[in-house]
C-alpha cells in the first residue's frame, strides 16, 4: 500500500510540475454580443442588441444587429406610425485593416471609408422581428499586403433613432468586439 500511495505521488506531482511550466495558449472568443436598452415608457423599453462572430476557416466576420421593443412579458410589435433610422459601424482599432463588406438587409444604404464601414437602415412601420435585423459579413484585409488580416480586432457598434406616438429618442450604443 505504501509503495502505491508513493508512485501516486510522484505521478501527482510529475503533473502539476507540467502544468505548471507548460505554456497556455492565448484564447480570444470568437463570438462577441452586446445589448444596450432604454425605457420608452413606464412599461416597454427599446433594445439594441449586437452580434460578433470571426470565423478563421473562413477568413471572416459575420455581424447581426437587431431592434426590438419589450414590454413586461417580453417582445411585443413596434406600433404601426414606426419610423427607425439604425446607424451600424464595423470597424477595427487596427488602422492597417481594410473592411470588405457585404449586407443583407432592405432600405439600407453602404458608406465605406479607409479604416471603416457604416451602414444606415430606414425602417417605416410595424412588422415581424426579422423585418428590423440587419446581418452582413466582412473580410479583414490588410493594407499592406492585400491578404486576410486575422489577427486584428473586429467591432460593431449600432444604436438606432426611434419615432412613434409621442415617443422620439435614440438608443445607446451596443457594440460588439471579438477576433478570430
Amino acid at each position: 500500500m505504501r509503495r502505491f500511495a508513493a508512485i501516486a505521488a510522484v505521478f501527482s506531482a510529475v503533473w502539476l510540475a507540467l502544468t505548471l511550466v507548460t505554456p497556455m495558449s492565448a484564447s480570444w472568443a470568437a463570438q462577441d454580443v452586446d445589448t444596450s436598452t432604454i425605457p420608452t415608457n413606464p412599461y416597454d423599453t427599446l433594445e439594441m442588441k449586437v452580434t460578433a462572430n470571426c470565423v478563421l476557416a473562413d477568413n471572416q466576420c459575420y455581424f447581426t444587429t437587431a431592434a426590438s421593443l419589450l414590454g413586461p412579458g417580453g417582445p411585443i410589435p413596434f406600433p404601426g406610425d414606426f419610423y427607425g433610422r439604425q446607424t451600424t459601424t464595423v470597424r477595427s482599432m487596427d488602422r492597417m485593416v481594410y473592411m470588405d463588406s457585404d449586407f443583407n438587409a432592405p432600405n439600407t444604404r453602404m458608406f465605406k471609408s479607409i479604416t471603416d464601414t457604416e451602414y444606415s437602415t430606414v425602417y417605416f412601420g410595424s412588422g415581424p422581428p426579422e423585418k428590423f435585423m440587419l446581418n452582413g459579413s466582412s473580410r479583414t484585409t490588410d493594407w499592406a499586403t492585400g491578404r486576410p488580416k486575422t489577427d486584428a480586432d473586429y467591432i460593431v457598434c449600432s444604436h438606432i433613432q426611434v419615432v412613434y406616438a409621442g415617443v422620439n429618442l435614440t438608443s445607446p450604443d451596443a457594440c460588439a468586439q471579438t477576433r478570430y
